[in-house]
């Protein structure tokens, strides 16, 4: 119809993806085991019912997006507490010692390897420390029963040097590891928490697998705790 002024204006949606790549990846040359005692939270199902609406995604016009300032991370962030509340654990993180040193007692540490890294740097931080009264026993008795099945949901606090909390939720356990591949491959931010399954000399380790939920400031006193250890061989 001639009367008709109506043009179609074409709009082109391009969304962006970031991809993360890890470089320079050590190998273990441990044997794999195979995860029997393993638990994992499922994926949440979605919902079949056309009365649920969709989540909707309000988009900026063309051409005005402002890009997000990202905080650096310090080059010197480390953490340095460790608290489950619901176990009442609750640890200062200190570094391991330098060598092939037995664990220190009445402190966690953070393992120092080229393919993890600190809270907030995108990497998988791995905390270990001994299964005894004060430390990480309450993990290796939870694990005894239904294979940890209990502590799946549970909230994991660690503060960091330049006084940050991070929180953290329990998402799998796994029982008799041999190796550190999981971590090490991680594809972004995640939290380990590792312990003994048995006697100085067992091969076997308990590793808590946990994903990120926040980060929020936090005050310097709840975030340097005193660490007092002592050599426990």
């Amino acid at each position: 119809m001639s009367g008709l002024r109506t043009r179609l204006l074409p709009a082109v949606l391009t969304a962006l993806g970031v991809t993360f790549l890890a470089a320079g990846l050590l190998s273990y040359t441990s044997p794999v085991t195979a995860e029997t005692g393993s638990v994992e939270t499922p994926a949440p199902a979605m919902s079949d019912d056309p009365a649920t609406p969709a989540p909707l995604i309000t988009l900026p016009p063309l051409g005005s997006a402002v890009p997000t300032a990202v905080p650096s991370i310090p080059a010197d962030r480390v953490a340095t507490r460790v608290r489950v509340a619901a176990l009442d654990i609750d640890l200062p993180v200190i570094k391991p010692p330098k060598g092939n040193v037995y664990p220190l007692c009445n402190v966690a540490m953070w393992f120092d390897a080229p393919q993890l890294g600190q809270p907030g740097e995108g990497r998988a931080t791995y905390l270990y420390a001994h299964a005894r009264t004060g430390m990480f026993l309450p993990l290796l008795e939870r694990s005894k029963i239904k294979n940890g099945k209990s502590m799946l949901g549970m909230i994991v606090e660690v503060w960091t040097s330049d006084d940050q909390k991070f929180l953290y939720e329990i998402t799998q356990v796994k029982r008799h590891q041999r190796t550190l591949d999981a971590a090490f491959n991680a594809k972004g931010e995640e939290l380990w928490l590792q312990t003994s399954e048995g006697p100085k000399g067992t091969i076997g380790k308990l590793q808590v697998r946990a994903k990120p939920l926040s980060q929020e400031s936090a005050d310097p006193a709840e975030a340097h705790p005193k660490p007092h250890p002592v050599n426990c061989e």
